[in-house]
């Protein structure tokens, strides 16, 4: 038994709860938003964000920070990726030497292009940092659906030790040396997955789907090994696994904000109607920026960012995209004839 702590009070913080609690864990819930924490002590139900999973009566819910932090065997950064930093600050204060950290938000940040779990390491630099990443949507890890992910990082010791918390009859866990692939992964694929949901808004259909899955993969692949990624870590769970799940599933907010889009709305209202945060969208700009500092070719991630940043209409990004010039599917692949 251990005692976790999750900082971040929303979907996937509340899910990652049910996770802990089915296996024993004394589980503490912090949030910054005290109408959050009232709701939980209330209900024990997260109603806005995740209505329907009841948890348990000996959770405990709290707004004090430095409570949540103490003596924690596990800390579960769970917060959206824009408030990454701003939540390390605050904790670095609280989080004791060598006390791991395992961040499981999907973002890169927009300034300085750096991973969430380098922004963890660079405010809270005592703690030991690991990442947990994959194909797993809220709505489902807190039915207790069966799903797997994968825990990264530096150390096998402590991907081992975040494993062996979290993995259940319903949760699989896998572990990784390639921190920086798992992050780059889970980050990316939300820029596509916007792309899918504005297909899905046009009313096209599944062969598009399969063709944006299908080439949005190849970018995030090409830009991520070049970054030092492992082509592996993308064909696997954090790649092609988490971009299916994305792209395909009635819980992605990211691919409900692109639909929204494809159906007429700009970024602003798309992102209203969600009432959530919509990752791609901040992952967006940062994705073509390290793109660019790699010379990496990722023309759905830039057709993303003319739709929400320059005016651009859906319809004339997929008219631009269908009508570049022709290409081999794979370069370095030998032709057998002559």
């Amino acid at each position: 038994m251990a005692d976790v702590s999750i900082i971040g009070a929303g979907s996937w913080g509340t899910a990652l709860s049910v996770v802990l609690s089915d296996n024993g864990h004394n589980v503490t819930i912090w949030s910054i938003a005290d109408s959050e924490i009232e709701m939980l002590n209330k209900y024990h139900e997260n109603k806005e964000k995740l209505p329907g999973v009841i948890l348990p009566d000996d959770m405990v819910f709290t707004t004090d920070l430095k409570m949540a932090c103490h003596k924690k065997d596990l800390i579960v950064l769970a917060v959206p990726s824009v408030y990454t930093r701003s939540t390390a600050v605050l904790m670095s204060s609280v989080v004791e030497k060598d006390q791991v950290i395992v961040n499981v938000s999907k973002g890169i940040e927009e300034d300085s292009l750096m991973t969430l779990s380098d922004i963890i390491k660079q405010e809270i630099p005592q703690a030991r940092v690991a990442v947990m990443s994959g194909p797993s949507h809220a709505e489902e890890v807190g039915r207790r659906i069966p799903t797997t992910c994968v825990v990264g990082a530096g150390k096998k010791e402590t991907a081992e030790y975040v494993q062996n918390i979290f993995i259940s009859k319903v949760f699989r866990v896998y572990i990784s040396p390639d921190v920086l692939g798992i992050e780059l992964g889970g980050a990316l694929k939300n820029v596509v997955a916007l792309a899918a949901g504005m297909a899905d808004g046009l009313g096209y259909g599944d062969n598009t789907k399969a063709a944006l899955i299908t080439r949005g993969i190849a970018e995030i692949s090409r830009l991520g090994v070049k970054m030092g990624g492992s082509a592996e870590t993308f064909a696997g769970l954090t790649g092609i696994g988490d971009l299916v799940v994305t792209c395909a599933s009635q819980h992605s907010r990211n691919r409900k904000a692109g639909m929204l889009m494809g159906q007429g709305m700009n970024m602003e209202q798309a992102m209203k109607e969600v009432n959530m945060v919509v990752e791609g969208v901040y992952s967006a700009k940062a994705a073509l920026a390290l793109a660019r500092k790699y010379d990496v070719e990722v023309p759905i991630i830039e057709k993303v960012n003319d739709i929400l940043f320059k005016g651009d209409t859906v319809k004339s990004a997929v008219g631009e995209l269908m009508n570049r010039e022709k290409k081999e599917e794979y370069y370095g692949l030998l032709w057998k004839e002559s």
